[in-house]
């Protein structure tokens, strides 16, 4: 075996994170590391990278025992990581990123046609045609996670880890990252892939490892494994069944009075105009493929965006929709899509960032008690069953489906009358998956509406009692009851606009 890990134990004050698992793997393999948030995944990432110290265990890289206390020193030792998010300088070009540490130098200066060159060299065989000297924001997520991969293989060469890689791509830029790890498998590179897209592992690996509360479950070849199985090793009970009657729901959804009305409502260069009635107690589905306008729809909709066009009312007449404030004091809610960046405050605890938008509402100056943001916060984490070691907990040290969890119940104890969800189950671990949707049917039953905008159709499909379609920053079509399927949203997505079908007649 490339890589051998035994009986790795790692504890955390009133937490074991992992306790005495095994992990191997081969080279030219790749491996899925696969669990619910908070089952230990991240933990062993780290000790393998030398980010967390072991308490005990032994690692061994090409039979030599190996304790790195660094990423750098992994990095030495042959062991790089990829993460979602992409941990290199956007400012910088592709070439400074791909030699950033290792410059080649002339007369004591860094060379800048060598450096090109270094660059070049690093990326051939990954498939891009690109310019090195331009800066690395000029290109998309996917370009950077190759370039990224192009990096983490230069500087460590034996064992690469691809932590969540996919979780902002389309298919088919998910389907050109594939190729460039099969070919890197295929070169002989020991892979380990963390992911919460099931489809993709059944598609990708080669071996999947399933770890639940810090201790392995399963290793089994992914050829030989069952779906549901593999479900249930990840959770450690049966998954729920997550499909709904929509022509009962349909109809149910009809007799509901309408709460807020958007006429003619767009921004050029953002959204086209569009019109929308939200129904109170209704799930409302955005779908449409990464840059279609399902995210900009909501920014328009919160006030992160001012409409150039059109107004937003409801039974009292016109609303202010002008910034986020407004939208807040007109009873709305937006749990945006990149919660690590425009969700959550790492830093604060649990109980503050749960009471952070009431607070905000109720102004600096005000603060609320202690005693009741505690009983506010202990609420909401046994409702949603927030796994904290308690309401003082830096939401930073959360495992992401629990980060997602406060998000929510921050804007569920303000009791907005319209939430909007953008990607809330994104990056997250099918337990949580579940809770939440559990979660979304039990508020809009006592009234609230709720926008979901998601990329997993069968997640809309689960929950939305209509879905509305989004291609090329328009709403296109409008589906409901038993028009909400996979093939009706995908024909919507990929139809052609009437104004193209008129040009080529």
């Amino acid at each position: 075996m490339l890589l051998t890990i035994r009986s790795l134990t790692k504890t955390f004050p009133g937490t074991k994170a992992l306790d005495d698992v095994d992990f191997d793997l081969a080279a030219g393999e790749i491996h899925a590391l696969l669990g619910e948030n908070g089952a230990g995944k991240s933990t062993l990432i780290k000790c393998l990278t030398g980010a967390h110290s072991r308490d005990s265990g032994v690692i061994t890289l090409d039979g030599e025992r190996v304790s790195p206390r660094s990423t750098s020193e992994a990095q030495d030792l042959g062991i790089g990581t990829v993460y979602q998010e992409v941990n290199l300088l956007p400012n910088l070009t592709v070439a400074q990123n791909l030699t950033f540490g290792n410059e080649p130098t002339r007369l004591g200066m860094v060379d800048p046609s060598a450096q090109r060159r270094q660059a070049e060299a690093m990326l051939d065989g990954y498939g891009l045609d690109i310019d090195v000297s331009r800066n690395l924001s000029a290109y998309s997520v996917a370009i950077r996670q190759i370039i990224a991969i192009a990096r983490a293989v230069a500087l460590s060469g034996k064992v690469l880890i691809l932590d969540e890689p996919t979780a902002s791509l389309d298919a088919r830029e998910v389907e050109t990252l594939f190729d460039v790890v099969r070919n890197l498998r295929d070169q002989g590179l020991g892979i380990v892939f963390v992911s919460h897209f099931l489809d993709q592992v059944f598609a990708l690996t080669d071996r999947v490892t399933v770890l639940r509360n810090g201790r392995k479950v399963v290793t089994e070849r992914t050829a030989d494994l069952d779906r549901v199985k593999l479900i249930e090793h990840m959770l450690g009970r049966a998954l729920d069944h997550e499909v709904r009657d929509h022509a009962t729901d349909h109809a149910a959804e009809r007799t509901r009075s309408g709460l807020l009305r958007f006429e003619n409502f767009g921004r050029r260069g953002h959204i086209e105009p569009f019109d929308l009635t939200v129904a109170e107690g209704e799930v409302l589905g955005l779908a449409g493929l990464l840059g279609s306008g399902r995210t900009e729809s909501a920014e328009l909709m919160f006030g992160l965006k001012q409409a150039h066009s059109g107004q937003a009312t409801d039974a009292g007449g016109t609303l202010d929709l002008s910034s986020p404030r407004a939208a807040i004091g007109a009873g709305f809610g937006l749990a945006p899509e990149e919660r690590k960046e425009d969700g959550i405050v790492a830093d604060l605890s649990v109980r503050e960032n749960i009471v952070l938008a009431m607070q905000a509402r109720r102004g600096w100056s005000r603060p609320i008690p202690r005693a009741e943001a505690l009983r506010i916060a202990q609420d909401y984490i046994e409702r949603l069953d927030i796994r904290t070691s308690g309401p003082e907990q830096p939401i930073g040290d959360l495992s992401g489906g629990n980060q997602q969890k406060v998000v929510l119940a921050r804007w569920l104890a303000m009791n907005p009358r319209f939430l909007i969800l953008d990607e809330p189950t994104r990056g997250i671990d099918v337990g949580a998956h579940a809770e939440i949707l559990r979660l979304i049917r039990k508020v809009t039953a006592e009234g609230m509406s709720i926008l979901v905008i998601s990329s997993e159709l069968d997640e809309l499909i689960a929950v939305a009692d209509r879905v509305i379609v989004v291609r090329d920053r328009r709403h296109v079509a409008e589906l409901t009851g038993a028009e909400i399927t996979t093939d009706t949203i995908v024909r919507a997505i990929a139809a052609p606009d009437r104004h193209e079908t008129e040009t080529t007649a």
